[in-house]
C-alpha cells in the first residue's frame, strides 16, 4: 500500500473529518443499489462525534479517505462497513465516478486486516459477523477465509413495480387473517422469527434469529432505527392465526429511497408453509409500495435458500448484485 497512507484509531476523529468520504460512499450506494445512504450516514456521524465507534481510519496528507468499523453486541462483533476512496491530489476526496477500484480496494483490505486482527485477538469476542452489502461477492473472501471465517454468498434481488396498481387477490385458509403491521406485533414477530429460522441457513449467518432476545434486537433495529432504510408500516403486513392470535407469517418493509422499497424480512411459520402465504405477502408489499410512489422493490436472500429464490424469480425478481456474508466463531479454532 502507498507509504503515505496512515492507519489510525477511528475514535480519534469527529464526524466532520469523514463527511466528504461518507458523501462519496453515499453516491456509490445510490449508483449500485439505488439506496439513499444519508440516514445511515447521519447515524454513523452521531457515533463518530461521541467517539463511540470502534474501528480504523485511513489518512492521506491528513485527510480521511477510508474507514472500517464494527459494533459490539455482548460477546459478538459485527463489522458494519469498510470503504475507501483515493484522492488524486490534495483537497477533497474524488467523486465516486473517479474512484480507482484497485487503489481503493488495497486500502480497504488494509483497513479490514487491522480490524480483523483487533477482533481475533480480543478475548471477549467469541463471534464475528459481516455482511458488506456494497461490495461484490468475492471482494474480500480471501481475507476472511485466511482469518478462519466461513463465507455465505447472498443475492440482492430487484423487481420492477410497473403495472402493480391493482390490489392483489388474497386467499388464505379460513383460520388465518391478513392485516397491517402494528407496534404491538414486535414480541409475537420475534417468536415467529425464532421458529421460522430454526435450522435455516440464515441462522448461521445472523445468530439473532436463534433467540427471542436476539430477534427482538433485530426487529428494533429495522423498525425503530435506520438499520435498513426507513421502516414502512404501510407496506408491512402480518398473517394472524385467529384462534391463538399468534403470527403465522409476516413481511416487513422499508423505504431505502423515494423510488425504492426493500423487504427486510419475509418469513412463514413452518406449520403454515407451502400454502402460498409468502407469495401473497410479496404481492401485498409490492402493491403498497407502488401506491407510495416506489418504482422498484428489493430483497436479499442467501444463495443456499434455493426454495425462496425460486419463488422470488417466479414473482419477477432478478439478481442485480451479489455480496458475501462472513462468520467467525471462536470454537472453530479451539
Amino acid at each position: 500500500m502507498d507509504s503515505s497512507i496512515e492507519i489510525l484509531d477511528l475514535r480519534h476523529f469527529a464526524a466532520a473529518a469523514l463527511r466528504p468520504m461518507l458523501e462519496a460512499e453515499g453516491a456509490l450506494w445510490e449508483q449500485t443499489l439505488h439506496w439513499d445512504y444519508r440516514a445511515s450516514a447521519r447515524l454513523l456521524m452521531q457515533y463518530l462525534d461521541n467517539h463511540m465507534l470502534p474501528g480504523f481510519a485511513a489518512l492521506r496528507t491528513g485527510q480521511v479517505i477510508g474507514f472500517v468499523f464494527c459494533v459490539y453486541e455482548e460477546t459478538k462483533a459485527v463489522i458494519g462497513d469498510v470503504f475507501a476512496i483515493p484522492q488524486p491530489s490534495a483537497g477533497s476526496p474524488a467523486p465516486a465516478a473517479a474512484r480507482e477500484p484497485a487503489a481503493a480496494r488495497e486500502i480497504e483490505e488494509t483497513l479490514l486486516h487491522h480490524l480483523l486482527q483487533l477482533l481475533l485477538n480480543s478475548p471477549h469476542v467469541d463471534r464475528i459477523e459481516s455482511q458488506l452489502l456494497l461490495h461484490p461477492s468475492g471482494s474480500y473472501a480471501a481475507a476472511f477465509r485466511e482469518a478462519g471465517f466461513e463465507i455465505y454468498r447472498r443475492l440482492f434481488l430487484v423487481q420492477s413495480l410497473h403495472g402493480r396498481w391493482n390490489a392483489p387477490h388474497i386467499e388464505l385458509p379460513g383460520n388465518l387473517e391478513l392485516r397491517p403491521w402494528r407496534e404491538t406485533d414486535l414480541a409475537p414477530a420475534a417468536r415467529l422469527i425464532c421458529e421460522a429460522y430454526r435450522g435455516h441457513p440464515d441462522s448461521l449467518i445472523n445468530d439473532q434469529y436463534r433467540s427471542g432476545h436476539g430477534s427482538m434486537r433485530f426487529l428494533n433495529n429495522i423498525v425503530h432505527y435506520a438499520g435498513c432504510g426507513t421502516f414502512s408500516a404501510q407496506a408491512s403486513h402480518v398473517v394472524v392465526e385467529r384462534g391463538s392470535r399468534e403470527l403465522a407469517a409476516l413481511v416487513l418493509a422499508s423505504r431505502v429511497s423515494p423510488l425504492s422499497g426493500h423487504l427486510t424480512q419475509v418469513c412463514v411459520h413452518p406449520a403454515y408453509r407451502r400454502r402460498g402465504i409468502a407469495r401473497h405477502l410479496l404481492n401485498i408489499a409490492a402493491y403498497h409500495f407502488t401506491r407510495l410512489g416506489a418504482v422498484e422493490i428489493s430483497l436479499t436472500v442467501t444463495e443456499a435458500n434455493s426454495t425462496a429464490i425460486e419463488l422470488y424469480k417466479q414473482e419477477g425478481y432478478a439478481c442485480a448484485h451479489s455480496f458475501d456474508a462472513a462468520v467467525w466463531r471462536r470454537e472453530n479454532i479451539a
